[in-house]
């Protein structure tokens, strides 16, 4: 389905789809692809296969159709996905604010939370090669505390929430694996 899941690793319907949630910056693509492949399961890191499918980059999206439309191309990967299971899933931060979204994944998901303050968000996402669309601001801080405000309501509904400040990387793979059942 994805260019990011392992050849010969295919979704197993019979089994939940693992959905890691979270600020951007938390770290929930590539925990989710460590886990995968920990799992031997697919993983659909969401802004990769939708610039795969749109042709362009998240940041481009944004600019040229607007928020409104890449949360419309979330929603119908969403769609997609909530037919099957047993994938590792990891949506855009912006993910849950689509109750849509939510109400879809969610019975056929065991959705995991990863916690992170705002501060840490933005440290790691400086350091990342790319800045994302709704962080380009005067006060990158200020945006991400006030996404925090909006979104953690809708990121507490997941099974799970780990707490990422307080695990190694290593070890927050190990959990989120330990919580897929694996």
């Amino acid at each position: 389905m994805s260019p990011t899941s392992p050849p010969g690793s295919p979704a197993d319907p019979a089994r939940p789809h693992v959905v890691l949630v979270g600020l951007p910056g938390a770290g929930k693509s590539s925990t989710a692809r460590r886990a995968a492949a920990r799992l031997a399961r697919p993983f659909v890191d969401f802004d990769a296969e939708i610039e795969r499918r749109e042709g362009m980059p998240v940041e481009r999206i944004f600019a040229e159709r607007g928020e409104p439309y890449f949360r419309a191309c979330e929603l119908a990967l969403t769609r997609e996905l909530a037919g099957t299971g047993g994938m590792v899933l990891a949506p855009g931060g912006g993910w849950v604010t689509g109750t849509e979204a939510l109400e879809l994944m969610r019975p056929r998901s065991v959705m995991i939370y990863l916690r992170m303050r705002p501060e840490a968000a933005l440290a790691r996402l400086r350091r990342a090669r790319r800045i994302r669309p709704l962080l380009q601001t005067a006060d990158p801080i200020a945006t991400i505390r006030r996404l925090l405000a909006e979104r953690e309501p809708a990121y507490l509904t997941a099974h799970h929430v780990l707490d990422v400040a307080a695990m190694t990387p290593s070890g927050l793979v190990a959990e989120v694996v330990r919580l897929a059942g694996g």
